[in-house]
């Protein structure tokens, strides 16, 4: 069992704190909506570096993974970052590696995802069509896997020891097998770019969003046909209810979230959240769901049985994606706004 809520708790009496040269702001910034709901989430806020994009949280080790890339090809500054949940202190940087001596561009490193059972961290390369594997021990590149078009998200899917990533540049969704890194399943759906992604680990089913086609692409363990459910506008990423029986599509374009029966196939609400919805994720202690507004610079608390908003939390500029453990969100900017560094910005949920 992690030990992240404890030591998080331990760490909430601490308001101003310096951390491996980070400070740490305790905001306690949040607008609540509606009557009878719990208390505000506190939030704390620390600069992390430039170009932040995803992150990801290990149990196995209890450490929060972050994607770093700064600008446009050629990239000469990415890393991985290995971060304290509690202090929010960077422990470890590694760089990607050098794929160009005469510019200095990296195998820049966007998408994130942990594998415990494996204890390695898998990145999509966007840039370089490719995803990779790291040591989350070491840091070392274990393996660089190509063919993976314009690469946006990884998920691995534990029990069935794969690792699917998003081609968004080819309509490909590609298993990798996390054991040997050896491609193990493609999928192509002609027309699509898939973005985001979701696995139901006791099924092995996959769920893509369909940027360009409002929809949710479903692909069985089993099968190579897709099955397609129409969501809102604009669909950029989806996360399960606890039973994977639901899935929720942060909708870019629409400005919402919508909410998914699987078995049904069908949308059956569809809550306003606020401007660029661009990264969803589901807290499984209580079942409501977390979506990153990037253009309105807010994260929104749903109540997905309820249809409605229930907290919105005011964070830094540009938020781009939100993972959620053990009672705490925790969100990575591009904001800039700390000495021209990105932030990281963790959020107290109410239980």
């Amino acid at each position: 069992m992690s030990v992240l809520v404890p030591r998080l708790r331990r760490a909430a009496a601490v308001t101003v704190a310096c951390a491996a040269g980070a400070t740490l702001f305790a905001t306690g910034t949040a607008q609540a909506h509606g009557k009878g709901h719990a208390p505000a989430p506190k939030t704390t806020v620390a600069p992390l570096a430039t170009g932040l994009y995803q992150s990801a949280y290990s149990e196995r080790n209890h450490v929060l993974w972050a994607t770093t890339a700064v600008g446009r090809p050629p990239v000469t500054q990415s890393a991985l970052l290995k971060v304290d949940p509690v202090t929010l202190a960077v422990k470890a940087t590694y760089e990607a590696p050098v794929t160009d001596t005469a510019t200095g561009a990296r195998q820049a490193v966007y998408g994130v995802a942990v594998d415990d059972e494996h204890n390695t961290v898998w990145t999509t390369n966007t840039r370089d069509n490719s995803v990779s594997a790291y040591s989350q021990r070491t840091g070392k590149l274990l393996a660089t896997i190509g063919d993976v078009a314009h690469g946006r998200e990884v998920v691995v899917d534990e029990a069935h020891d794969t690792v699917w990533a998003s081609g968004n540049g080819a309509g490909t969704l590609v298993g990798i097998d996390t054991k040997t890194f050896k491609e193990k399943k493609r999928v192509t759906v002609e027309g699509a770019s898939p973005a985001g992604l979701a696995v139901n680990e006791r099924t092995g089913a996959l769920y893509a969003t369909d940027l360009g086609n409002d929809r949710v692409i479903e692909v069985d363990r089993g099968s190579s046909v897709p099955r397609f459910i129409p969501v809102g506008e604009g669909p950029i990423s989806v996360s399960l209810s606890k039973d994977g029986r639901t899935a929720y599509t942060a909708n870019q374009t629409g400005g919402d979230v919508s909410v998914v029966d699987l078995r049904k196939g069908v949308v059956t609400k569809s809550v306003p959240t606020g401007e660029g919805p661009l990264s969803v994720a589901t807290d499984t202690r209580t079942g409501n769901v977390l979506v990153a507004n990037r253009t309105a610079a807010t994260v929104s608390v749903v109540d997905p049985r309820q249809g409605r908003v229930v907290d919105t939390v005011a964070v830094n500029a540009n938020p781009n994606h939100v993972e959620i453990k053990g009672g705490y969100a925790f969100v990575v900017d591009k904001s800039g706004a700390v000495d021209g560094k990105d932030t990281l910005t963790r959020i107290r949920l109410a239980h």
